[in-house]
């Protein structure tokens, strides 16, 4: 079986936290869930009128799936309204500058599912700031210095798909640095459950929320656990209020004002 097959019937799912953890969105097609995020994204103002959107290799990287399953999904997210396909010398694929909104149902699937995310979140603030503790008292040097240099290419990147995967790099890098394997396992399982959720983002946002990332690393170097602790509680907890479970929340009150 092909990647792109893979995909598009789901064959490797990571297994669940829990009965209902990730059930609605586990009914859609990786590309389904593809043009979900993106519309979301877009709904949302997290991708805005005339945005570019990232290379199909790195979007495929970012969201993990297959180029083709990008492609098919762009390709239907230009039909729907959404997106145009610019060709030619600097062209690509970019969102229109009306873009139709809530055209792609299957973004309902995503905003239906805020207590699994929440829950999700809480999860990881949990064991984020333990593994915070524990790096401090087992970071070698040597995974700091990696560290630090993965907050460099963070504040380089040159867009949230780029981001995106350096983000990841760098948590389960700080989970490494435990030394502890069950840690590293089971949060890797949590991260990727939850990255299931990760829509697109502005750039602005990711550096300021890699500045949570470069304290933490001077934390680790003068292994200062409480100060640890304490920043990699506020990056997680901010995801209730950062990720779209949050900012759907402000979207409904922003209209009930209306």
């Amino acid at each position: 079986m092909t990647r792109a097959d893979a995909d598009e019937h789901h064959d490797n799912p990571a297994a669940p936290l829990s009965a209902s953890a990730l059930s609605g969105i586990r009914r859609l097609s990786a590309m389904d869930t593809v043009r979900a995020r993106i519309s979301l994204a877009v709904d949302l103002g997290l991708l805005e009128p005339g945005e570019w959107l990232p290379g199909n290799a790195q979007l495929a990287a970012a969201l993990e799936v297959s180029e083709i399953t990008v492609r098919r999904a762009l390709v239907a997210l230009c039909e729907e309204g959404v997106l145009e396909r610019r060709r030619g010398r600097g062209g690509g694929t970019r969102v229109v500058d009306s873009p139709a909104r809530s055209r792609v149902r299957e973004t309902e699937i995503y905003r239906a599912a805020s207590a699994e995310v929440h829950d999700l979140i809480d999860r990881r603030l949990v064991l984020e700031c333990g593994i915070a503790h524990l790096a401090t008292r087992n970071a070698t040097p040597d995974q700091v210095e990696h560290l630090h240099e993965l907050t460099e290419q963070m504040n380089d990147a040159a867009d949230w798909a780029d981001f995106h995967k350096l983000d990841e790099t760098f948590h389960l890098a700080v989970a490494a640095a435990t030394g502890i394997g069950a840690v590293q396992q089971e949060y890797a399982r949590l991260l990727r459950e939850l990255y299931r959720y990760y829509l697109p983002y502005p750039m602005q946002h990711l550096r300021e929320s890699n500045r949570d990332h470069v304290q933490l690393v001077a934390a680790l170097r003068t292994r200062d656990a409480a100060c640890a602790g304490d920043i990699a509680e506020r990056h997680v907890a901010t995801l209730h209020q950062d990720m779209f479970v949050g900012l759907q929340h402000r979207e409904t009150a922003e209209q009930q004002q209306d």
